[in-house]
């Protein structure tokens, strides 16, 4: 590898460097110890640990080449080497390309100026791909050498980064090199003659967290394969674990979301993911999910500065966050106010008392926001202006719609355009009115007490709108939330539910999306489609707005284009219940957008086959529950109690076991706080009912204490008629629990439990999640080694060796050959034999690896045409069982059943000619023709003995040949020599060593 040219004290560097070769202006020298025989004695010993210690790979490779000029004593390091190879390569290229023209120079300092151009030159050449993308290319560089010398993987494995950090191996820690790379965690240390080398592979990684203990203050824990590893030391302990959460994200999600990962360009090329991106994409995630943005959003900015509050005259600390459509601040002093600007809405951005650095931003709502101390604020305000001169133009704002509207189309011909928007009249077929106020509106004449208190609620959010601000930009506060609590108004849930979702930008950025939608979507018939018309009469049938089509109607059209948009999710049970209630407060287009902000942003991976999201946030609740009631843990034995009750809690918003009226109090609190409000309220309840569900003997008797304790839940304050309202519908006389407001359960919630922060539940997922998968993909091994374990002889632990190595064969050369048209990545969706498939050279790779028959010459013809045997359904993979069986009749069945599998292996389908380009490889077979062989489709042996038969028969051309005649006349003659065989030759020596294991 050439180095950037560095001054080298030739003096100080001879008790660790060995001169090998030397001429007028360059000198090879290798390490002392490397490569003699017993490590090179003590002196090897201290220079391997200082390799091991120090950061400049320049100095602990193996072999560099010096430049030297005559009569100095300064010379210049220019390239190292891993290996005598690499180094000779260096070494012919300056003899043959420099040294011829170092003769024309006058001077020493000439050719030092020429030969460090040179080098330059190479290492900018080398660097245009792989290197461009880093903080510091050169460093970098020599980090990946080390790395790839220390471990030995592919080429294609991409190190995103590298950190010094202890090991802690027992009691003893290990000082050396923690390396992050696509698809592995490794370590190595060498300390004295005693070295240390670990590496750990992401997607096999159970548990990873910072936790700190008596020995070490901060350390990072890594569970993988049921062991535990411990490292310590970082100089950036919090930068290091962000990363290692980013990559142990990033494999996990190539397990369950084949479909994200396919689309994202960051996951999909190895080569893009770096330090500074994973980086970007965790904080841009971050700030998405906080302030309900499209997920298109990246963050571009962040500047801390101050924001004038006009309502409470004062100035709140915080942070402003900058995207490409959105200006963001959420404050830091505990205030909990937050602003979300889009720049649609902005008509003007000035400077603002330049004493003070200071921007003030105008909206549409004559609102104008008052940011002071921010750094470099005339650069930000000239910043600010050119965005928003961008989003008000008429052409960004078209590309803007096709750009998203395309991002989230069906994988057929869904192009929305704005030149049909507005073309056609769909008012008859899309409902433009909420079903409330259809089936219940209000009397504004006849007010009870009810419809009294209704209108309260109304004035105290008219009061809030006044001092902060109406619409998408309005200051949200604590106040915001108090009256959140107290549940809001039926006249304002669906605007403010579309407000705090997010859904109302979505909704904005795309106009006419919908209504295309709809007519794309109705009439379309896929299992998505008739699973909502099996569940269309199922949901909230006792509300009268579903007993009649309008409802009906209005539910089957947001369910089919949601699932239309979104063939991945399609349809999932839940969705219905939830949609219905969306539909009773919000327009339908509305509710088809919030629907959009649920299953996409608020509960990500909720609804889909596996419902990953549900069982993540469950693992989060029972580790709440361990924190917060460790009385309620201590008696119940087993933990999955809580996951089996809660479930429907997480998948309905608790609207299946709610009383509607009390339901959509919990559904306000969760498009305000996200899913932290339901998991606050679960554990108020279980509070609630400690008591009885600590003298509970079973499982059955917990769950019927919860059942009543739901049915007595009311909301005292509901304006809905007693014929809608379900909890007014129980007779008291059915329990004898008590009567609980939901108001006064939600706010309790809220007191005991408000403490838990957003940050603090994301946490939680990302660790819950490694543990969820894991446990998914344990129950797949288990399935999958249950069904082959009853075909093969295999022991169960070879059986699951065998699997381990399958599955990581499709794992690493699926990603690190992302472009194959044969491979696909992991389908959860699929049957359990199918989730794992490899393609021919897989297999060749295995085959080499475990095959008894891989010693003889014609071993790359022999994993073709075994593999074409497999391949039954000819579409260029097979699944483990197929794999597994195959190895079974090479090492555990007799041998007649080795004598068939050859036999079929030199008959079509299997048998094809197989002919090397490259004669100079002989038998071996490139990848190319390997994958071009292995699809090449051949006749069956029928086919082939129909062709030949007709080619000879005296009867081809006068109509169809008697093939099963024709077959039986060929068994015959087979019989018959059968017979009249007496001695039997000996067996060919390579047949030999195909069935024999050497």
């Amino acid at each position: 590898m050439w180095l950037k040219p560095e001054e080298v004290l030739l003096k100080n560097a001879l008790k660790l460097w060995v001169q090998e070769r030397s001429n007028q202006y360059f000198v090879l020298q290798r390490r002392r110890g490397y490569g003699e025989e017993g490590g090179g004695g003590l002196a090897g010993l201290l220079v391997g640990t200082l390799d091991a210690v120090l950061d400049s790979t320049s100095k602990v490779a193996p072999f560099r080449i010096l430049h030297q000029t005559p009569d100095s004593q300064v010379y210049w390091s220019i390239a190292c080497g891993s290996s005598r190879e690499e180094i000779t390569e260096h070494w012919d290229w300056l003899e043959q390309n420099v040294m011829k023209t170092l003769s024309v120079f006058d001077s020493n300092e000439d050719i030092t100026s020429f030969v460090q151009g040179k080098i330059r030159g190479l290492i900018a050449e080398e660097g245009k791909g792989s290197f461009v993308k880093e903080e510091d290319p050169e460093k970098f560089r020599e980090g990946l050498m080390k790395f790839e010398r220390c471990f030995g993987l592919p080429e294609q494995e991409k190190l995103v980064t590298y950190y010094s950090c202890s090991y802690w191996k027992g009691r003893v820690p290990c000082q050396g090199w923690l390396y992050l790379s696509t698809n592995f965690l490794s370590f190595y240390s060498f300390l004295l003659g005693a070295e240390v080398k670990l590496i750990i592979s992401w997607d096999e990684i159970s548990k990873l967290e910072k936790t700190s203990n008596v020995i070490l203050t901060e350390n990072i824990h890594v569970c993988s394969r049921g062991e535990d590893h411990y490292f310590s030391m970082f100089l950036h302990i919090s930068e290091t674990f962000l990363l290692m959460e980013q990559l142990a994200n990033y494999a996990v999600r190539r397990l369950f979301d084949k479909e994200t990962f396919e689309n994202d360009l960051v996951l999909h090329d190895p080569l893009q993911i770096t330090k500074r991106g994973l980086e970007s994409h965790a904080h841009s995630e971050q700030f998405s999910a906080f302030f309900r943005l499209p997920k298109e959003e990246t963050l571009k900015e962040v500047h801390e500065c101050f924001l004038w509050v006009p309502f409470s005259h004062y100035s709140t600390h915080g942070k402003m966050c900058i995207s490409e459509n959105y200006i963001c601040f959420a404050s830091q002093d505990g205030s909990l106010c937050s602003v979300i600007i889009p720049l649609r809405e902005v008509t003007g951005v000035d400077k603002a008392d330049p004493a003070n650095r200071g921007v003030s931003i105008s909206t549409k709502g004559k609102t104008a926001f008052r940011f002071t101390e921010v750094r470099d604020f005339e650069q930000l305000v000239g910043k600010l202006r050119m965005k928003c001169n961008a989003a008000s133009s008429p052409q960004h704002i078209v590309n803007t719609e096709v750009a998203l509207g395309s991002a989230s189309e069906s994988p057929k011909d869904f192009d929305v355009g704005p030149s049909k928007m507005g073309q056609k009249d769909n008012s008859k077929t899309v409902s433009t009115e909420a079903l409330m106020t259809v089936y219940h509106p209000q009397d504004a004449e006849n007010l009870d007490s009810k419809m009294l208190k209704e209108k309260m609620k109304e004035q105290s959010w008219n009061i809030l709108f006044v001092e902060r601000g109406h619409g998408v930009s309005m200051f949200r506060t604590k106040k915001t939330r108090d009256l959140v609590v107290r549940g809001i108004p039926e006249a304002l849930r669906g605007e403010l539910w579309l407000l705090f979702s997010g859904a109302v930008n979505d909704m904005a950025s795309n106009p006419g999306y919908y209504t295309e939608l709809v007519e794309k979507s109705l009439g379309t018939c896929t299992l998505a489609t008739d699973e909502i018309e099996r569940d269309l009469r199922r949901s909230l049938p006792e509300h009268p707005a579903f007993q009649s089509d309008t409802g009906i109607s209005a539910l089957r059209r947001v369910l089919t284009a949601y699932a239309y948009r979104n063939p991945q999710i399609g349809y999932c049970q839940a969705m219905n219940i939830l949609t219905s209630v969306l539909l009773l407060y919000a327009k339908e287009e509305e509710a088809f957008w919030l629907l959009v902000a649920v299953c996409e942003r608020m509960l990500p991976d909720y609804f889909n086959r596996r419902i990953i999201g549900a069982l993540v946030d469950q693992a989060v609740f029972e580790e709440l529950i361990r924190v917060h009631l460790p009385q309620l843990t201590d008696h119940m034995t087993d933990m999955t109690f809580f996951s089996s009750v809660s479930l429907s809690w997480f998948l309905t918003l608790f609207i299946s076991v709610l009383p509607i009226e009390s339901a959509v109090n919990v559904v306000d609190c969760f498009f305000y706080d996200g899913i932290k409000a339901i998991l606050q309220l679960g554990l108020a309840v279980l509070e609630y009912n400690m008591e009885k569900l600590l003298t509970c003997k079973d499982d059955a008797e917990a769950v019927t204490v919860l059942n009543r304790f739901f049915d007595s839940v009311t909301n005292k304050d509901s304006p809905l008629p007693p014929a809608v309202q379900q909890g007014s519908n129980l007779s008291d006389t059915k329990s004898d629990h008590p009567k609980v407001d939901i108001t006064d359960l939600i706010r309790e919630s809220n007191e005991r439990y408000g403490d838990i922060r957003y940050e603090d539940v994301q946490s939680l997922r990302c660790r819950n999640r490694l543990y969820v998968i894991q446990a998914l993909e344990a129950t797949t091994k288990q399935n999958v080694l249950r069904v082959v374990s009853q075909d093969v002889k295999f022991s169960p632990r070879d059986l699951e060796e065998l699997y381990e190595l399958f599955k990581r064969e499709h794992f690493l050369s699926c990603y690190w050959n992302v472009n194959s048209p044969v491979l696909q990545h992991h389908d959860a969706s699929l049957p359990y034999l199918d989730q794992y498939r490899i393609d021919c050279q897989q297999f060749r790779v295995l085959c080499h690896l475990l095959s008894p028959w891989s010693h003889c010459a014609n071993r790359d013809s022999l994993a073709l045409w075994t593999f074409r045997l497999m391949d039954e359904s000819s579409d260029g993979l097979i699944n483990f069982k197929q794999f597994a069986c195959i190895l079974d009749i090479m090492y555990n069945r007799s041998f007649t059943d080795k004598l068939k599998l050859l036999f079929k292996l030199h008959i079509p389908p299997a048998f094809t000619e197989v002919e090397s380009l490259s004669p100079s490889k002989g038998g071996d077979l490139s990848k190319e023709e390997l994958i071009h062989f292995s699809q090449l489709s051949v006749s069956s042996i029928e086919d082939t003995l129909e062709s030949d038969s007709l080619k000879s028969s005296p009867e081809k051309g006068k109509g169809k040949v008697d093939i099963q005649a024709y077959l039986k006349q060929w068994q015959d003659e087979l019989l018959k020599k059968e017979e009249n065989i007496k001695d039997l030759p000996r067996m060919n020596q390579y047949i030999c060593r195909l069935i024999l294991p050497e």
